[in-house]
Formats: C-alpha cells, sequence, structure tokens
C-alpha cells in the first residue's frame, strides 16, 4: 500500500481523530422535525397523460414491485 504524505495540519487531524478526540456531531431535534415535516408535505396535482403513457407506466411500477403513483412521482422529482 503507499503511503500518503500528509501536511502538518492533516497530520494533526489524523492523529486527533486516532486518538479519539472527534465526536459527533448532534442536530437539535426540532430542526430535524421541522425538517421532515416540510419534506413530507404533498399537493394535489392533475396531470393529462396519454392512455399509452399510463399504461406504460402501470406495468413498469408493477415489475418494479411500487405502486404507479409513487413511480411517477420518482420520475418528476428526478
Amino acid at each position: 500500500m503507499k503511503k500518503i504524505q500528509l501536511d502538518k495540519e492533516a497530520r494533526d487531524l489524523l492523529d486527533s481523530y486516532e486518538a479519539g478526540e472527534f465526536r459527533e456531531a448532534t442536530i437539535n431535534g426540532s430542526l430535524v422535525g421541522m425538517a421532515r415535516a416540510t419534506l413530507a408535505k404533498t399537493r394535489r396535482v392533475n396531470l393529462r397523460l396519454t392512455e399509452m403513457d399510463v399504461v406504460s407506466l402501470q406495468r413498469r411500477a408493477a415489475r418494479e414491485g411500487i405502486p404507479a403513483q409513487t413511480l411517477m412521482g420518482s420520475i418528476l422529482h428526478k
């Protein structure tokens, strides 16, 4: 295995990490809850698609084992 030369700052950080001087960062629980609530909000939308597109999406969802609306939402999100 090739050894990597570290500068002083990187070496100090590595030494501190290996000595167990770092601890896991915590996030205020209420902020996490608010973020989850914001991301969980859904809104009803009507969208006209061709019959062929709907059938194609339903078949694909069946192959993947997920609900068609979940697949459609995923595609729109991407």
